[in-house]
């Protein structure tokens, strides 16, 4: 089994459908192995999107970032990471699939309801920052 990570960003929770991407992300097979709400402060983001520092969008997006509560939520099942992304769709929710969790709940590139790792290495970095250090089931 592969492990995944998908951050539920502060528009998905002030839209009050965290409880429809945690049944989507179910129904499609992946096993919730730890999950745990917080509010990121500006370190915690700026941290967080790192690769991204330097970019015309890093500032707004951490703004965004911490203007609420995020979710994060360690995934497992067979080809996480590649199934995760299918299912959340494109970055841009006008060009997501038809029934991805973005093209659902998405409004535009930054406000998308949620965020997942792209690949191993950012998957690692990703629930280190997220979770820290210690031992995850």
């Amino acid at each position: 089994m592969d492990r995944t990570f998908l951050l539920l960003k502060p528009d998905a929770l002030k839209k009050r459908i965290v409880g429809e991407i945690i049944s989507m992300v179910e129904k499609a097979g992946f096993d919730i192995i730890d999950i745990r709400m917080r509010k990121w402060n500006k370190n915690d983001a700026e941290k967080f999107y790192a690769a991204h520092r330097g970019k015309q969008f890093f500032e707004g997006l951490v703004g965004f970032m911490i203007s609420g509560p995020v979710i994060g939520l360690l995934l497992e099942r067979e080809n996480a990471i590649y199934e995760l992304r299918k299912l959340v769709g494109a970055t841009d929710p006008s060009k997501a699939e038809p029934g991805t969790i973005r093209h659902l709940y998405g409004t535009d590139v930054r406000v998308n309801a949620v965020h997942a790792s792209d690949s191993p290495k950012s998957f690692e970095y990703e629930v280190e920052c997220f979770f820290g250090n210690e031992e995850i089931l």
